[in-house]
């Protein structure tokens, strides 16, 4: 599946799916723009992956809900490492699991801007430079959550709703540009937020999810970026505007 010659961007690559799926584009022989906001020591230690891999990688901090500071990140993607052919909205936080009644709404706004207001400024912002590539590819990286939308949990919910629907939404308009769109679901996945949430839900370490889990283990940041590596390849001819839920064939909403 080779990505040779391409760029991506992949939002929130310093740790978790973000960084499996930065290893596994490059990997397949894409440079990687490893975007974090806060982690510097995480990003550099993607960026030192990346590189022992043998493609080229550079991290770009920026919050991604400030369009200001995506205009500049992707900016200097483009002057350091090429035109970006790859782009993979990933970057999210969780919401604190209060209900509607005693939800602040400032803290919809922060949420909702991470997972819906951002992929939308950098999908703005990259597409015309996609247009004039063989091909561009877009993946919004979103949650079983939109399988069940369970309570106490709007702000998120409602992000990646949205993120969907983004999605949908611009995979038929670029079609005719050979832009490919897709939705990749992860369900409750080995990462910090992941095992934050076990522990919200009494479970000391997530692991001790493994028995209860489809195939006998809580899904891996790798099982995600596998999927994404398909979608973003030359094995992918035709597949566009469709989620796939990476939730091992899970009851109700997929183990989340």
């Amino acid at each position: 599946m080779s990505l040779k010659g391409r760029v991506a961007l992949v939002t929130g690559a310093s740790r978790g799916i973000g960084r499996a799926i930065a290893l596994g584009l490059a990997a397949d022989g894409a440079d990687i723009a490893v975007n974090y906001r806060r982690e510097d020591a995480d990003a550099e230690r993607t960026v030192a992956e990346v590189k022992a891999l043998g493609r080229r990688a550079v991290a770009f901090k920026a919050s991604v809900d400030v369009i200001e500071e995506d205009a500049a990140m992707i900016e200097r993607v483009q002057r350091e490492l090429g035109a970006i052919s790859i782009l993979v909205n990933n970057a999210g936080i969780a919401s604190r699991g209060n209900t509607v009644a005693d939800t602040d709404p400032l803290e919809m706004a922060r949420v909702v801007g991470v997972h819906a207001f951002a992929p939308f400024y950098l999908s703005k912002l990259v597409v015309p430079q996609m247009r004039e590539q063989k091909r561009g590819d877009i993946i919004m990286i979103s949650s079983v959550a939109t399988l069940g939308f369970a309570a106490r949990g709007a702000p998120y919910n409602m992000g990646k709703a949205a993120l969907e629907a983004l999605a949908f939404t611009l995979a038929k308009e670029e079609r005719p540009h050979n832009i490919r769109v897709n939705v990749v679901a992860p369900p409750l996945t080995d990462t910090d937020m992941g095992q934050r949430l076990a522990k919200a839900r009494g479970v000391a370490k997530i692991h001790d999810l493994d028995s209860k889990a489809p195939f006998g283990h809580v899904c891996a940041p790798e099982d995600i970026a596998n999927v994404v590596r398909y979608l973003v390849s030359e094995r992918n001819s035709y597949v566009s505007g469709e989620k796939i839920t990476v939730h091992g064939a899970a009851d109700g909403a997929g183990f989340a």
